[in-house]
Formats: structure tokens, C-alpha cells, sequence
């Protein structure tokens, strides 16, 4: 996908520059932005396949502001910050990004996680619809009904929940999740996983805390397991 749009932003010009200089030369078409403000305008107008968004800006902060690009795009953001602390990874990924790049980085390496965040786009096998007695999820409309209630999902926890699907009643591990999901330069970024576990559990969860669809296996991963339906008495004598 060398002709995917990307929307860089950055309030440092020399980021920019670099950036605009680099991901041009690999094909991208880029657009800038230099505050949260813009960045909100420009995926509204522009509508770009990605977003590279900075964590600290003037003005609304790159975490709001990808608070508010979730509410009209369901395009991939990866942030760039100098801060690689766990609380702020969880706040990036709490507020809907795909990924989390800590500053200064590799040029190869945000390549990387720009082509694998991208790859969510490319075309692929549709599911039929999940249906249970609390949970419906068509694939193609990207639609989820959680006790006759549409819910949103970011991308990251669309990926994550059509994945534990695609593959209910299996362990799977941390890593096959990662790397299915995020990319194959994946495999030890678990706070990632847990945060959009969390996030999936509270909207899909009657209980959170004692999950019925999504639950853990200690040491392993996580196994999508819908509640098996109780016969009746009247419907056992059938």
C-alpha cells in the first residue's frame, strides 16, 4: 500500500521535515498537521489511511485529540512520544491508538509498524456473523450489538476480538495475538494486549472482572470461549 496517505503530526518542523522527506521517498502521500486542533481538521477533510500523532503538543495534547479522531475515523494512529513509561502506553492505547513509538526512534523501525498497521486494510476472508444469545458481530459492517445495544470498537479491539473469534475454544498466546494482530516484528509488547483486553471486557462483559467470552489462560494467552446455552426441562424432552 505505497499509495496510503499519511497524516504526520508534529509541533517540532524538523520532525516534520524528516519525517515528510522520508515517508515521501517510500511512496506515501503525506499531509501535516502542527497541533491536536489540526490534526482533528485535517482526518475530517483529508481522510488519511494512517496517523502518526505526537503525545506532547500545544493546544488539546496528542492524547485528546486522538480521543476525537476515533469519533470520525477508524484509520490506524500510531503516537510518537519521549516517554516509554507503562502508564502512558496504556493512556495512548486507553484512547483508541494502534500503536505506541518511543522518540528517537529507528526510520526502519516506525516503517515497519506503519506497513503492519496498514495491513489491517488489505483485503481478506470474511467471517460469517458471530451471533450468541448476548453478542452479535457482523465482520464486513465492522457492527458489534452487545445485548441488543450497538457498541463501538476501536480498530485495535476489532482486530483483537475478530482474531480470538476466527479462532473460539483455542488457547492462543500473547505472541500468535501480537503478531496476528499487530505484526510480525510483535510478540512481547503484552501491555498492549491487556489494555485492549480490558477495553474489550468492559464492553462485552456483563462482568468484567468474571468474564464469560473472553477468558485468560494463565501463563499462555487468552481463549475465546462463548457461554454454552442451558436446555430447558420442556426443550431437554424434545
Amino acid at each position: 500500500m505505497n499509495d496510503a496517505s499519511i497524516l504526520v503530526v508534529d509541533d517540532e518542523p524538523q520532525i516534520r521535515r524528516v519525517l515528510r522527506s522520508t515517508l515521501s521517498s517510500k511512496g506515501y502521500v503525506i499531509i501535516e498537521a502542527k497541533t491536536g486542533e489540526e490534526a482533528v481538521e485535517a482526518v475530517r477533510k483529508e481522510k488519511p489511511d494512517l496517523v502518526l500523532l505526537d503525545v506532547n503538543m500545544p493546544g488539546i495534547g496528542g492524547i485528546a485529540a486522538c480521543r476525537e479522531i476515533r469519533q470520525s475515523s477508524d484509520a490506524p494512529i500510531i503516537m510518537l512520544t519521549v516517554r516509554n513509561a507503562e502508564r502512558d502506553k496504556v493512556l495512548a492505547l486507553d484512547a483508541g491508538a494502534d500503536d505506541y513509538v518511543v522518540k528517537p526512534f529507528g526510520i526502519e523501525e516506525l516503517l515497519a509498524r506503519i506497513r503492519a498497521a496498514l495491513r489491517r486494510y488489505a483485503p481478506g476472508d470474511t467471517l460469517p456473523p458471530f451471533v450468541s444469545k448476548d453478542l452479535t458481530l457482523d465482520f464486513e459492517s465492522r457492527q458489534l450489538t452487545v445485548r441488543g445495544e450497538e457498541v463501538h470498537l476501536t480498530p485495535k479491539e476489532f482486530d483483537v476480538l475478530k482474531h480470538l473469534i476466527a479462532n473460539q475454544g483455542k488457547p492462543l498466546t500473547h505472541r500468535r495475538l501480537l503478531q496476528s494482530v499487530w505484526g510480525p516484528d510483535y510478540g512481547e509488547e503484552t501491555e498492549n494486549l491487556r489494555v485492549v483486553i480490558n477495553q474489550l471486557r468492559k464492553k462485552i462483559e456483563s462482568d468484567p472482572a468474571q468474564p464469560n467470552y473472553i477468558r485468560t489462560e494463565p501463563w499462555v494467552g487468552y481463549r475465546f470461549q462463548p457461554p454454552r446455552v442451558s436446555l430447558s426441562k420442556s426443550s431437554s424432552r424434545k
